[in-house]
């Protein structure tokens, strides 16, 4: 079967003859052809194939269903499913992506899976604004929203290869944003280089790349990040080769002005103040007479 953008946006992707179980040795391919920045992605609502518990081999030689994505012109294998485990989304990573389901054995209890697919191009996210000028970026101002949650695309499927993602943060003059990351999985080992063909997060204070802030990427535990100016990037770049969960985060801007005057006052005008108080203190009994003990 082929889905094609151009007719559809959106839609349901099924087995064979589901709700009711599938036929022993069927074999289906469900290509989707998208056009330009879409991607495509899958959310799958069901999936129930007979699965045998003999060993831990996977999903080879059982029923299974299998995504692939072009890379460098040839067909790569992503996900395969099989079981009952629940699915997560995934997502190509350009405009076109094919599942193979192939029901070797069956059963009358595996009623076979039901997805519903979209060409996208927003990446699964769906905070912010996105800017058209880039392949992927999404504009946080805090003119619109002073706080929100941003993720990296498909989240909490896994991200796609070969992606990058920018997400600019626009607050006022004193204004900084305060980063906090829930959840961090990004393939790749310190210290996120090319040699070692991570994928990464990067932060930034400018368009460029900020030597003040290294770059994030394996599996992390919870973390802050603070901007020092009110402009502040984040980059998140994937390669072709292995893929995570990616991450989800919150931010906030705070009016970083409005913090420092509630700070106890340290300027010499106040000490000097402080100083006269307490001479004029010292000096009342002989300004106002003497106290009668």
């Amino acid at each position: 079967m082929v889905f094609n953008s151009d007719l559809t946006k959106t839609g349901v992707v099924m087995s064979p003859g589901y709700p009711n179980p599938y036929s022993p040795r069927t074999h289906c391919t469900y290509d989707f052809q998208g056009r330009g920045k879409e991607r495509v992605q899958v959310v799958f609502q069901d999936l129930n194939l007979h699965h045998t518990s003999n060993g831990d081999n996977g999903c080879e030689g059982v029923d299974s269903l299998v995504a692939y994505v072009d890379i460098d012109r040839k067909k790569e294998k992503i996900y395969s499913f099989c079981g009952e485990k629940p699915s997560r989304p995934i997502m190509s990573n350009g405009p076109r992506l094919s599942l193979e389901f192939n029901g070797i054995t069956s059963s009358r209890h595996s009623s076979g899976f039901k997805a519903v697919y979209s060409f996208t191009e927003n990446f699964g996210i769906t905070t912010g604004r996105q800017e058209a000028e880039y392949p992927c970026a999404f504009v946080y101002n805090s003119n619109e929203t002073r706080n929100g949650t941003f993720m990296s695309p498909n989240y909490p499927g896994l991200y796609p290869r070969n992606t990058e993602c920018h997400y600019f943060f626009n607050g006022q003059p004193t204004e900084r944003v305060h980063l906090h990351f829930h959840f961090f999985d990004v393939e790749g080992v310190m210290p996120c280089e090319a040699v070692s063909a991570s994928d990464f997060v990067e932060f930034s204070n400018y368009m460029s790349r900020d030597r003040k802030y290294s770059r994030y990427c394996g599996q992390q535990k919870e973390f802050d990040v603070k901007s020092d100016r009110k402009f502040f990037r984040v980059t998140f770049k994937s390669n072709d080769r292995y893929d995570g969960t990616g991450f989800n985060a919150s931010y906030v801007f705070v009016d970083e002005e409005g913090n420092y005057t509630t700070k106890p006052p340290t300027s010499q005008a106040s000490t000097l103040k402080g100083a006269t108080v307490l001479v004029l203190l010292f000096m009342s009994p002989l300004l106002f007479g003497r106290v009668s003990l």
